[in-house]
């Protein structure tokens, strides 16, 4: 029988990032259907958007050793190995995203990334224009601003699956992923390593270089 222990996975940081992008998401959602006066106040948040999108990714390689893609970026096998197994109703005990999840963070980063990145080079025929446009031509403006609303529905599509998921696991794995995402602590299979978590001064360097970053790419 798996022993199971309750243990501190998801750092502040991460939280952070993650519930700031379901408030941001669903703002720009909203402020783009609008239109008008709220197109300023959707291109802000998309320039907030990508500042954790670009947190996240440094976040990825610097940070707590559960938010790293070394730790949960698993290669075929690996999720072969895990896809068998969804099933069973047992908790997977996977410290952080299970191979799956890894893998579902990872195309949720890049079309977040896509579409905060295209709405720089965007326009709407009307009054507003993203802070890059005058760097392409119209036609590729005109071509990443269609790249912008089609990926909104892929970006759709993987969060209606990454909702989907909760109750899954919640009623089916015995997993509750959104409490751990609100205290950090989940239970996993034990024994397990020990996991470095990173203090939250490189926390506040990498939020405030993916800041700066972008900052000085919205005024170019």
């Amino acid at each position: 029988m798996t022993n199971y222990e309750r243990v501190k996975i998801w750092d502040v940081p991460v939280r952070l990032a993650h519930w700031s992008l379901v408030v941001l998401i669903a703002f720009s959602w909203w402020s783009g259907s609008e239109g008008g006066n709220m197109m300023t106040y959707h291109m802000w948040s998309g320039y907030c958007i990508l500042t954790l999108v670009l947190f996240r990714l440094v976040w990825g390689f610097i940070g707590s050793s559960p938010a790293r893609f070394s730790t949960f970026v698993r290669g075929p096998r690996a999720v072969g190995r895990y896809l068998g197994t969804m099933r069973r109703r047992q908790a997977s005990g996977h410290p952080g995203h299970n191979p799956v999840g890894g893998w579902s963070v990872v195309l949720m980063l890049a079309s977040i990334g896509v579409q905060a990145g295209t709405g720089l080079f965007a326009n709407d025929d009307i009054m507003t224009e993203g802070p890059l446009y005058r760097w392409v031509s119209k036609a590729t403006s005109d071509l990443l601003t269609s790249i912008h609303h089609f990926n909104f529905n892929v970006l759709l599509v993987l969060v209606g699956l990454h909702v989907a998921a909760v109750p899954f696991y919640l009623f089916y794995k015995s997993e509750n992923l959104v409490g751990a995402m609100f205290t950090g602590m989940k239970r996993v299979a034990g024994p397990m390593e020990e996991l470095r978590m990173a203090g939250a001064t490189r926390a506040v360097a990498a939020f405030l270089a993916a800041a700066v970053a972008v900052y000085f790419l919205v005024r170019m």
